[in-house]
């Protein structure tokens, strides 16, 4: 079943930045993703559901941070490489700034058990954020036996026996993409 494309607006450079440095500002670590989800999908509709996981996908397999991969695309998509270009700016430049203050706080105060209850809970929050994506977006990918044995392959061999996520994705990406290759249909 194939999700009807949305319409390509034209977005301006300072809203793609703006968007960006709102994804950027607004979560943090591995929660980073499920916030892109809500902004891009949910309140933007500049994608769909199977368009983000799609360009997820590809984020994660190719070389670079996610997210600065996520927003060339994004930025790409509605604006070209001017697109791109802002939508990097706004994902990165308040947070560079920030982490520099940040890093400049932590190795400054980082035995102050108040700074080392903050990270605990900062973590927390960023583990439930992703629980939350995984949730939301499985229901749109993971509706056959296959999906869920090759999702299930994939947590077991990166995240329970920890096996290099390169090593991992050989096994299991050639399965996925015999499964997933189009096949004639028989008339």
């Amino acid at each position: 079943m194939s999700e009807v494309e949305l319409p390509r607006e034209k977005v301006s450079l300072l809203e793609l930045a703006w968007t960006f440095n709102h994804i950027a500002i607004a979560s943090f670590g591995g929660g980073l993703s499920a916030w892109s989800r809500e902004v891009l999908v949910v309140e933007k509709k500049w994608m769909g559901d199977e368009e983000f996981l799609s360009a997820m996908t590809m984020c994660r397999i190719l070389p670079g941070a996610n997210q600065v991969n996520m927003a060339v695309f994004v930025g790409t998509k509605m604006g070209g490489i001017p697109g791109a270009a802002a939508a990097l700016v706004g994902l990165c430049l308040v947070p560079v700034a920030f982490m520099l203050v940040m890093g400049y706080i932590y190795f400054r105060f980082k035995e102050v058990p108040a700074v080392k209850s903050v990270l605990h809970g900062a973590s927390a929050a960023a583990v439930a954020m992703t629980v939350t994506m995984v949730i939301k977006t499985g229901r749109k990918c993971l509706t056959g036996i296959v999906p869920v044995m090759l999702f299930a392959a994939m947590f077991i061999l990166n995240g329970v026996l920890r096996w290099p996520l390169p090593l991992a994705l050989a096994l299991v990406a050639p399965l996925s993409l015999i499964w997933a290759w189009p096949r004639k249909s028989a008339a």
